[in-house]
């Protein structure tokens, strides 16, 4: 009797932790698709986090009420769980794809609640079932709660190591909620002898069981059509790297880039882009010996740094290295970038951008930083003072640093303060705009030690849009993106410097970009 007992606890402690597991893997998982799809992932997170934590205290609350059958209780909580998170990432493509923007928002958040609210349950019943069964209740409690907490840890690790970059985001749920069901059989039988109808909950996990199986084989392909609708192209390559998500669309000779839903570019007009991106801060540079990108990973910069027998070494920092692989192996990206990867003089380092420079010894003639906006916390930082002041003490003199600075026209204020970021670090800048059919108007910032003068600078290169003439002209804004802003009340606003305890650019770019 003492043993059965003590095996039936054992059975408990081992199912809270397996289903803690299993829970923190849900919340972190609803974050993850949040950002992918709604964007700006610390906002994403922070609601996530929030709204799990708070379902789970309501569900603690309700738990109080659930005094009778604690073991069938706890595998009909499990069921429920492995059907409302198994399904959630599946459905929230769907509805992305298919239903009114803000709509997919509300699922979510209603989704992790919910799930939020069913784990809640979960650990206070174990522990009076425990208790019930001969644990004193302190004990019962710390060994539960020791399960919970250790199981948070691995189900982090799990998701962020294992799960995300193998299975993505729908078989993941679906993997996950598999699990709960199974626990919640595995308890079942166990405790079969205090449960008379047994056999019909069986029926009904088994049933949930083979659902949740159908959705791990097929769930995500045809998730993957929902995704397709997101996107105007077929898509001919989907993946998920340890960083992000990366896409590929092509439709009649137009090949497009999508890092974690954000158009990188679009082959029928990338040369704007990296022709202002290159050429006027190579044309600037009293020496172009030696360059350094950050970001880039398509390798269409290194394309046009080609053309220039003076440079003898590139450097090239992109952070994720699945990025560069694309770049190197994809035939389509490789016809692009005019297979810039097996240029001898290029060397790659996979890195963050920020930690790079801060440890490089290294001065560079010419920097080009081709990053993406600063649409989360960590890209922000690649937009600060800070990170401005590291690239100037790298720079050599009579160098030219050049910075996509994302578009004037859309996001005006987060422009220009941009530009008064980088002057801060006692820099002069000289200003461009050009217009892009993919992406529209953007921007580009030339920074050097010296002041800017283009009167005489020519652009003496093949290039397919970029001219001498057109690049001075590049340099004229109108008056509705100049520097001088008004708010809504006609005020002149007044320009702060971003920086990494004040990274107020986050907010700016959120709010600018809400309507596009």
């Amino acid at each position: 009797m003492v043993n059965e007992e003590l095996n039936k606890t054992k059975a408990i402690y081992w199912a809270s932790g397996i289903v803690s597991i299993c829970g923190i893997i849900f919340e972190v998982l609803f974050g993850a698709v949040g950002s992918y799809l709604l964007g700006d992932g610390v906002k994403q997170y922070t609601l996530v986090i929030s709204l799990f934590l708070t379902g789970m205290g309501i569900g603690a609350t309700i738990s109080e009420k659930v005094t009778k059958n604690l073991i069938l209780s706890f595998v009909w909580i499990e069921y429920l769980i492995g059907l409302v998170g198994g399904l959630s990432t599946f459905l929230l493509f769907g509805i992305t794809a298919y239903l009114s923007s803000g709509t997919d928002a509300f699922f979510l958040y209603t989704v992790t609640l919910i799930v939020g609210t069913l784990t809640g349950v979960e650990l206070p019943i174990l522990i009076r079932k425990a208790n019930d069964i001969g644990e004193t209740l302190n004990r019962s409690a710390a060994r539960v709660l020791f399960s919970d907490y250790a199981g948070g840890l691995i189900g982090g690790l799990l998701f962020v190591f294992l799960l995300r970059p193998e299975l993505g985001l729908v078989k993941t749920a679906f993997v996950v909620a598999i699990i709960n069901v199974i626990i919640a059989l595995w308890l079942l039988f166990y405790f079969r002898k205090e449960i008379p109808t047994y056999r019909k909950h069986g029926v009904a996990g088994v049933a949930i069981l083979i659902l949740l199986t159908a959705g791990v084989l097929w769930g995500e392909e045809m998730a993957f059509s929902f995704e397709q609708k997101m996107y105007k192209d077929p898509i001919i390559y989907n993946s998920n790297s340890e960083y992000q998500k990366i896409i590929l669309t092509k439709e009649q000779g137009d090949l497009r880039l999508f890092l974690d839903g954000q158009l990188q570019f679009s082959s029928v007009d990338e040369y704007r882009y990296h022709e202002t991106l290159v050429h006027p801060a190579m044309a600037t540079a009293e020496t172009k010996e030696n360059v350094l990108i950050l970001g880039g990973g398509d390798g269409l910069a290194v394309r046009e740094l080609k053309k220039y027998d003076e440079v003898q070494s590139i450097t090239l920092v992109d952070l994720d290295p699945a990025v560069i692989d694309l770049a190197k192996d994809n035939h389509d990206i490789v016809q692009l970038n005019e297979d810039a990867f097996s240029d001898p003089r290029l060397t790659v380092i996979n890195d963050d951008a920020f930690e790079f420079i801060k440890e490089s010894a290294e001065f560079y003639d010419v920097i080009l930083v081709d990053l993406p906006d600063p649409n989360n916390e960590s890209l922000s930082k690649l937009y600060t003072l800070q990170f401005y002041q590291l690239l100037r003490n790298h720079l050599s003199p009579g160098g030219s640093l050049m910075v996509q600075a994302t578009s004037p026209t859309f996001a005006t204020e987060v422009y220009w303060t941009i530009n008064k970021t980088i002057e801060a670090t006692d820099l002069y800048t000289e200003n461009f705009q050009v217009d892009i059919p993919s992406f529209g108007n953007w921007g580009f910032i030339l920074a050097k030690r010296e002041l800017v003068d283009l009167s005489n600078i020519e652009i003496n290169k093949e290039t397919t849009f970029l001219t001498s003439e057109l690049m001075r002209g590049l340099t004229l804004f109108g008056k509705d993106i100049d520097e001088e802003i008004y708010d809504e009340n006609g005020d002149l606003v007044t320009l702060e410097i971003n920086t990494l305890i004040h990274p107020i650019i986050l907010e700016k770019y959120s709010k600018a970009w809400l309507n596009y």
